[in-house]
């Protein structure tokens, strides 16, 4: 076993109670690793309780704060792969938003993580975020908004479009909490760029809701 493999199985968490378990991976970037918010009130421990009401939960998190989606491929992918994972968040997409990745690009390098997923198990669950709404975070600044904005827009297509195609489940985030944070900044952390713990409450709700329309 890798050093780096160990440090993940390390990051193992159960939740609930009720057999059979489920093995469920997060994926992604700071959101995912719950930069802005102590780490309990975070997306990837607030989902893991929500489903641990129906099974019991085994959960491990490969997310890294500043990952886009060509990071997840290259650097979280293979120890997802190796737990072959029952249900998977991938919650990414913002910086590729905000460094104006190719979303042509990134369509290749979803497939490709959808593809390996389902070969390291054909059953899997998969939910997916596309970006939050990078319009909104008070420290981008104003005349870059509308940019941000039109970006978030343009690789949410995509990813709704990927999510109908390929029978994924699309949570999204940024049509349902943008309205929220740009109409109050208190749901932003002290950088003003990463939700706080209301911040990241209201994508929870989202990302439960998307979770519940599954049967892991």
């Amino acid at each position: 076993m890798t050093a780096s493999f160990l440090l993940f199985a390390l990051a193992l968490r159960t939740f609930g109670t009720h057999e059979p378990a489920i093995t469920y991976v997060v994926l992604g970037d700071s959101t995912a690793a719950g930069v802005g918010a102590d780490y309990e009130s975070g997306i990837a421990v607030g989902t893991a309780q929500h489903l641990a009401i129906r099974r019991k939960v085994l959960m491990t998190n490969f997310a890294v704060s500043g990952a886009r989606i060509r990071d997840v491929v290259e650097d979280q992918l293979a120890g997802a792969e190796t737990l072959k994972p029952d249900v998977v968040l991938l919650a990414v997409g913002a910086n590729d938003v905000i460094h104006l990745t190719c979303v042509s690009s990134m369509r290749r390098d979803l497939l490709e993580i959808v593809r390996r997923l389902r070969v390291a198990n054909e059953h899997v669950k998969i939910v997916i975020t596309g970006s939050p709404d990078m319009g909104s975070p008070p420290r981008v600044p104003r005349l870059l908004r509308p940019v941000a904005s039109w970006r978030t827009h343009s690789v949410n297509r995509m990813f709704r479009a990927i999510a109908k195609s390929q029978h994924l489940t699309f949570a999204p985030i940024a049509e349902e909490t943008g309205p929220l944070f740009r109409r109050d900044p208190s749901l932003f952390e002290a950088d003003r760029f990463h939700p706080n713990e209301r911040g990241y409450a209201t994508w929870i709700v989202v990302l439960n809701r998307a979770f519940d329309s599954i049967e892991p």
